[in-house]
């Protein structure tokens, strides 16, 4: 059997180890390390696809729970997958459903056979399991699936997350089993553990065994200080295999980003670009703005002088503020524009530092410059 997803390692950074690729998929091939914007419910928020490209946006992330309630899967399958469904002809991964189910639902129970909980919409009683995540992925036709995973709070005991870890691993198998699209669709395993590092091992070496085409690392950005995932990424990474790619799961804060490919990361995907740009913050060259703040009431400046988006190419800082402040969609349309376009640049920009041979210099500058090196910098 041919995976219908396959990584090629062009290169690695002398400085630093961080990988250059390419991941082939069916809808496309894409240079990585990349960041992938999110699509929840089959849009991101506020920006066409037709931006997305515009910008460079070569794959997207869409979520199997959320679709799977709204509008239903069996309605996608019908409009022919999700890619013609929301007219998107570039690659798209859907996770497996398990994050959403362990952080929406407060009343939920965990069985061998998967997991019962209570719809966050409407409180109607609901089953997960590994079988049915992936009939959802199979009649969504995401060109990346993700394994149903138990995704642990932190902190977890060393107890708790020795006995979710080999649970994982069981449910991983059981996805591979209810695959049935293998040659048109990549599954890709989630290795959990938390903090321990043992436990990564042993859900890399169960994951590995298994012969995905590509692993994620889970259970990292769910309220862990940053020292602590980077200590995890730096003894996690070495366990999966060089010729496939590593999806970091839910990060995208422009430090994380550069952290995580010196840490051998190829694939990074988060809703906070345009989380924070709904609420008036943007990412620039300079650090963080709040354009909310009175200070841009007579700005008349681009946000980000270094920017050449089509936000910053029209539109000043007192302008944005102004729709913000009044709620107008397109102020949010602008902000979100920004910042998606701002993260996809920086990996542009990573990508060229790894082929340079600098990525560790290009870290201390854009560091020095955003102000992360500072005591109590401000982060997202």
């Amino acid at each position: 059997m041919t995976s219908p997803i396959r990584f090629e390692l062009i290169k690695t950074c002398k400085q630093t180890g961080a990988r250059l690729g390419i991941l082939h998929t069916p809808h496309g091939s894409f240079e990585t390390p990349m960041f992938m914007p999110v699509g929840t419910l089959a849009t991101v928020k506020t920006l066409s696809p037709e931006e997305l490209k515009e910008m460079g946006a070569g794959i997207i992330l869409s979520n199997t729970y959320h679709l799977w309630l709204r509008p239903g899967h069996e309605i996608v399958k019908e409009a022919g997958g999700l890619h013609s469904f929301m007219n998107w002809d570039r690659g798209i991964l859907t996770d497996s459903g398990g994050f959403q189910v362990f952080s929406l639902s407060e009343f939920r129970r965990i069985e061998e056979e998967g997991v019962y909980f209570r719809n966050h919409l409407n409180g109607d009683k609901l089953f997960l399991s590994p079988e049915k995540a992936i009939e959802i992925q199979n009649a969504l036709g995401s060109d990346i699936m993700m394994a149903f995973d138990e995704c642990p709070p932190y902190p977890a005991t060393y107890e708790y997350m020795k006995q979710s870890v080999e649970r994982t691993s069981r449910w991983a198998e059981r996805c591979l089993k209810a695959h049935k699209r293998p040659n048109e669709q990549g599954l890709f395993g989630i290795v959990q553990g938390g903090e321990f590092e043992d436990l990564r091992r042993q859900s890399a070496q169960d994951l590995v065994s298994l012969d995905f085409p590509g692993y994620a690392v889970g259970g990292l950005s769910v309220g862990e200080p940053k020292e602590v995932m980077n200590r995890v990424l730096e003894f996690t990474t070495p366990l999966l295999p060089a010729n496939k790619p590593r999806y970091l799961m839910g990060v995208g804060s422009p430090d994380s980003l550069i952290d995580g490919a010196i840490r051998g990361i190829d694939m990074f995907d988060c809703v906070l670009p345009t989380r924070i740009g709904r609420n008036g913050t943007v990412m620039t060259s300079q650090g963080r703005v709040v354009i909310k703040n009175a200070q841009y009431a007579r700005d008349f400046s681009p946000l980000d002088p270094n920017c050449d988006c089509y936000t910053c190419r029209n539109y000043t800082r007192a302008y944005i503020r102004h729709l913000i402040k009044c709620d107008e969609t397109f102020g949010i349309r602008l902000t979100s524009y920004h910042n998606v376009y701002f993260l996809i640049k920086l990996m542009e920009q990573v990508r060229q530092a790894i082929r340079e041979d600098r990525l560790g210099d290009f870290r201390e500058e854009f560091f020095e410059r955003y102000g992360f090196n500072k005591p109590n910098a401000k982060n997202f």
